[in-house]
């Protein structure tokens, strides 16, 4: 079995003004001008140990956006001769708090426009990766789409089939979810009326002291007699800012994000022969333009992660 290096990093980037800086970091291990990044930690998943890794080597706390991109490239293998395989997942982190010191890793950071960071940078793999961010403005809004976690065969529960409530690996994978969408900032909680849903989110709501909301429209059986009313609702919850979780189900995420990627012509690659995937336990990450005063909000990214759990790295749209 080839051995493979797993790592994630992050465009770190900050406001000054009206004008958009992002965190160069200097290895004087490497002599290089990089992306901040570094290894997996076992255990970790790659939004993880991109927020660990920003903190490490750049004092700084992030709030994770969009996916951006992956590379790869040959390192020496730890074990015998030869190369293996590295990969690297980066996402759009904004620095919300925090100061550099220079550490073990890093002895200099630079805050700079991104045309001028792109000059400075040692490696192509991060020119593009640095390009990927720049294809859309920062301060977009974040929507956490999320189908429930596992909760057991229907046919195996005797009662209320809304009441059916999460299975052991369900439980395991809503912790998963209450770590990896809290680095996303998330600011309020909603859920379709079901037990499941609501118990998939509500580890969520209560870290950051909130109700976990119910929203008819975004169940099956509130969406599926008008689902133009369920569309418009996800619009108005995403129009009103900040970073909402919303716990749905599978008869309805795919036809919702199908939608909404349709109306704003987001290509959506990690649907299969027209299937937009939407596992248990798995959430998509919605990235809208602030409505103006001539549009509501518009969609311009959807990522998907098939789970919170440690995994391989989301599809990108």
């Amino acid at each position: 079995m080839t051995e493979e290096v797993r790592a994630a990093g992050a465009v770190l980037w900050r406001l000054a003004g009206r004008v958009t800086e992002v965190a160069l970091v200097h290895r004087p291990r490497y002599d290089d001008w990089s992306l901040p990044k570094g290894k997996l930690d076992p255990g970790e998943t790659t939004a993880e140990a991109a927020v660990r890794e920003v903190r490490e080597e750049t004092g700084f706390r992030a709030v994770l956006g969009r996916y951006l991109a992956r590379t790869s490239y040959p390192v020496p293998a730890k074990h015998g001769s030869g190369t293996v395989p590295k990969t690297v997942d980066y996402f759009s982190a904004e620095a919300v708090s925090g100061a550099f010191e220079d550490n073990d890793e890093v002895d200099e950071l630079r805050w700079l426009a991104p045309t001028a960071a792109e000059k400075l940078l040692t490696r192509p793999e991060d020119v593009r990766v640095l390009r990927a961010f720049c294809e859309l403005p920062v301060g977009l809004t974040t929507l956490l789409l999320v189908r429930h976690a596992k909760a057991g065969k229907r046919d195996g529960w005797n009662g209320d089939d809304d009441l059916r409530p999460l299975s052991e690996a369900g439980l395991r994978q809503a912790a998963g979810l209450r770590r990896v969408l809290a680095l996303s900032g998330p600011d309020r909680v909603l859920s379709a009326p079901r037990l499941r849903c609501v118990q998939t989110v509500h580890g969520i709501a209560e870290d950051i002291g909130a109700e976990v909301r119910h929203e008819p429209l975004l169940s099956e059986e509130g969406y599926w007699p008008d689902p133009v009313l369920g569309v418009a609702r996800l619009l108005a919850i995403a129009g009103d800012g900040g970073t909402p979780v919303v716990a749905s189900q599978g008869g309805v995420i795919p036809d919702l994000v199908s939608a909404l990627a349709d109306r704003d012509g987001v290509e959506l690659s990690a649907a299969r022969g027209g299937v937009v995937p939407s596992k248990k336990g798995s959430f998509w990450v919605l990235s809208f333009r602030p409505p103006t005063a001539e549009t509501g909000p518009v969609l311009v990214a959807a990522d998907y992660h098939p789970s919170a759990l440690p995994a391989p790295a989301p599809s990108r749209h």
